[in-house]
């Protein structure tokens, strides 16, 4: 496959499955934060696990069975997932550090940078490791 279409194969109705999943994401997991504070009384690092920790398992079951249409198997796919959060923070950590530290930028602003390669890392890896498209039988 020449080199144009394989981008354009990976630039498919999955990114704006995987954008509106985590926006979704973003706002029910700050839901669940604050219901936490508000509504069981717990501090901001409970409740901030357990909003996080909520996310991503909804956004596991979604992208898994919506965004990439994964057919594979639950747990490793899982394992994968969460290697894949985890280089995509650190991305975002690298990135946001960078903006502060070199390019002396804002730290508002350096935190915002940080969410395009968290994103971009999150999609394609997901896309091609986490979730990737099995061999037909």
């Amino acid at each position: 496959m020449p080199a144009m279409r394989r981008r354009l194969h990976i630039l498919d109705h999955r990114l704006a499955r995987f954008v509106a999943v985590g926006l979704a994401n973003t706002l029910f997991g700050l839901a669940i934060i604050f219901a936490s504070k508000a509504l069981l009384g717990l501090g901001d690092v409970a409740s901030n696990f357990i909003g996080y920790a909520i996310g991503i398992l909804m956004g596991f079951v979604v992208n898994k069975r919506w965004t990439f249409e994964h057919r594979g198997g639950a747990a490793s796919a899982f394992g994968r997932y969460l290697l894949v959060l985890a280089v995509a923070y650190a991305a975002n950590l690298a990135t946001t550090l960078c903006a502060i530290d070199v390019l002396h930028l804002d730290p508002y602003l350096a935190q915002a940078a940080g969410v395009l390669p968290y994103a971009l890392t999150g999609y394609l890896g997901g896309r091609l490791f986490a979730f990737p498209a099995l061999a037909p039988h």
